[in-house]
Order: structure tokens, then C-alpha cells, then sequence
């Protein structure tokens, strides 16, 4: 089954790009700008790669980032993991970034827009990967704050696939943004947001209604409301679930424990994603073997959640067809 797993096409539509950094790169990049870290070596940097809580993760994250100052850094950082990726059997990744995240510690919009697009651009190149951008708003900043960036990157409007939302969801509702989202519809430019994660069921009705997203981060606790999911089934809304990530989080005890069963009996169009992978455990195959472990799901219901992914990715209708017909490939081989 690893096998199956492994050669199974699979598109990555919940990935902070930011969150996939190791510490060894982390120490590559600290060293390469003059950067000191509270850590003596890398493994007690991995060991503290050990949280409560989404908070505490956080403030993990953003210590982690201060070691990206460069369009170079930012290109390492992506061709780091789109190479990882790519030996997983990931064939199209969809990467959040947070322009705010940098702006505050005087990193221009410019540096990081080169830096992952020329990574992008290596990666169609040499990997065969597809990719799409989505940039993402701290929502524990503030809304003005959001308009205000998103406005000042109007040059780089072309190269973005989605505008997201993400950061700590306890006590910022997604109607907070609504602006950004009304102009981000205006310009044609995709929505979607985290909602009910560590936030309500409530939270995910916002961000449909609110912003009208096209996809649901994580959703996982729409099952706290009967009428919620089945808006959802009707509607076709993409859950991009992390369960790795649902566990280190505490959003869940163990994955045993994981509500991915019963969004599948649902009918929920759900999709496999690693989030943070240097943070949370592993990329997007070592997700896909901890789920068939933990509920021993076929290979076709492996499939159906690849296909959910591929369906639903932003990509151009003939690499679409061309991955959906891999994935049948692969289904089907003898």
C-alpha cells in the first residue's frame, strides 16, 4: 500500500510554505545572514518542534522565519521542499505565504514574489511540478492592514491564484476581512480561508457567506452542525483537511480519533494536506501512510481524495486532464 501511496499523483492544496522549514536549512540560512538562533544545534531546534497549542506553534513559526531575509532565502526555502515533494509522489503544490509576516521585519514584497516564483518557475523545470500561489492575511492582524497590503501588491496581482486567511482563529471571525475579500472578488481573484480549526462551526458559515470562499482550510468541525454539513455536501465545498497537523495542534487526541471518517460517510469533498510539514510531522505521503494505518482505507478511497484534489486545484484544464489521467494510470496498473 506505502508504494500505491507513494506513486499516487497527489496535489497539495494547504501548504504554508513558511511551515516547511527544516531546521537544517534554517541554520544554512541563519549562518548565510549573520542571524543567531536560541538553539546550540539542529536537533535541539527539531525538539523544540513541540507545542501545546496553535498559539504556541505560532510563535514557533515566526521565530523560525526571522532567517528569511533574501530572495535567495526564499527561493532555498521553496526548492527545498518542492524537491521533497517531488520525491513524494506530489505532482502540484499550492503554497500560502504571509506577505505581513515579512513587511514587518523589513522584507519587501519584491524579495519574496522573486524569490518563490523563480522557485516556481525551477521546479516546472526540473520536477515537473505545477504550482499556484495563494497569499494569505494574518487574522490577528489587523483588516485595515490586510487592505492595505494586498493593495500595495497590485504589480504582483497576476501571480496570484487565491487570496487566503489564516493565523489564529480564536476571536477573529472570518467577516472581520470582509473588504479584502470584496476586492479581491472584484479583481476575479479566487477566495479561501481557515475556518473551524480551533474555531467554531460558526466561523466556517462566515467565511462562505462572508467572504464566499471557494474552499474550506480545515473545516473539521463542520460535524457540530447538521444543516452546516449538509450546505457543504450540497454545495461541493472543498475541505482541505491536515491530519498530522489536526494532532500536534491537540485539535484532536490521536489520529484514531480524527473526524475524516465521518466527513467521508458525509459526502464532504475532502482533500489530504500536510500544512506545516517541518512543524507538524511530515510531508504529504507521510500523511497519506498515517491515515491508511489509522483507518485502512482502499486504494480507491485513496484515489477519490487525490482525484477531490485534483479536480478542485488551480491549474489549467490540460494539466488537469493530463494528472487525472496519471491518477486512473495508477489506479488501474496491474
Amino acid at each position: 500500500m506505502q508504494e500505491f501511496l507513494k506513486r499516487l499523483p497527489k496535489a497539495e492544496l494547504h501548504l504554508h510554505i513558511e511551515g516547511s522549514l527544516e531546521p537544517e536549512l534554517m541554520f544554512v540560512l541563519a549562518e548565510r545572514n549573520q542571524i543567531s538562533l536560541p538553539y546550540a544545534s539542529v536537533a535541539e531546534a527539531r525538539a523544540a518542534y513541540d507545542f501545546s497549542d496553535l498559539q504556541s506553534f505560532l510563535d514557533l513559526y515566526y521565530q523560525g522565519m526571522s532567517v528569511l531575509r533574501k530572495e535567495q532565502d526564499f527561493f532555498d526555502l521553496a526548492m527545498d521542499y518542492f524537491r521533497r515533494a517531488h520525491a513524494e509522489g506530489v505532482v502540484h503544490i499550492e503554497l500560502h505565504f504571509d506577505p505581513q509576516a515579512h513587511l514587518s521585519r523589513g522584507v519587501s514584497l519584491q524579495q519574496v514574489f522573486d524569490g518563490l516564483n523563480r522557485a516556481r518557475q525551477e521546479a516546472k523545470e526540473e520536477l515537473g511540478i505545477s504550482t499556484a500561489m495563494i497569499m494569505a492575511f494574518l487574522r490577528d492582524r489587523p483588516a485595515e492592514e490586510a487592505l492595505e497590503v494586498f493593495e500595495s501588491a497590485s504589480p504582483y496581482w497576476h501571480h496570484l491564484d487565491a487570496i487566503g486567511l489564516d493565523s489564529a482563529e480564536a476571536g477573529n471571525p472570518p467577516s472581520k476581512f470582509g473588504h479584502v475579500f470584496k476586492r479581491a472578488k472584484e479583481l476575479g481573484i479566487p477566495r479561501v480561508a481557515h475556518a473551524g480549526e480551533e474555531g467554531p462551526s460558526d466561523y466556517i458559515v462566515e467565511a462562505l457567506d462572508a467572504l464566499e470562499v471557494c474552499r474550506i482550510d480545515h473545516g473539521v468541525r463542520c460535524l457540530e452542525d447538521d444543516g452546516l454539513v449538509q450546505r457543504l455536501r450540497r454545495e461541493k465545498v472543498v475541505l482541505t483537511v491536515c491530519p498530522l497537523s489536526n494532532v500536534r495542534l491537540k485539535v484532536v487526541g490521536n489520529l484514531q480519533q480524527h473526524p475524516l471518517p465521518k466527513l467521508l460517510q458525509a459526502g464532504l469533498v475532502v482533500t489530504l494536506n500536510s500544512d506545516d510539514p517541518a512543524y507538524f510531522g511530515g510531508g504529504m505521503l507521510t500523511n497519506f501512510i498515517a491515515c491508511q494505518e489509522a483507518f485502512g482505507w482502499s486504494e480507491e478511497t485513496f484515489a477519490e481524495l487525490a482525484k477531490n484534489a485534483l479536480v478542485h486545484a488551480f491549474m489549467n484544464e490540460e494539466r488537469r486532464a493530463t494528472l487525472l489521467s496519471r491518477l486512473e494510470q495508477v489506479l488501474h496498473a496491474p
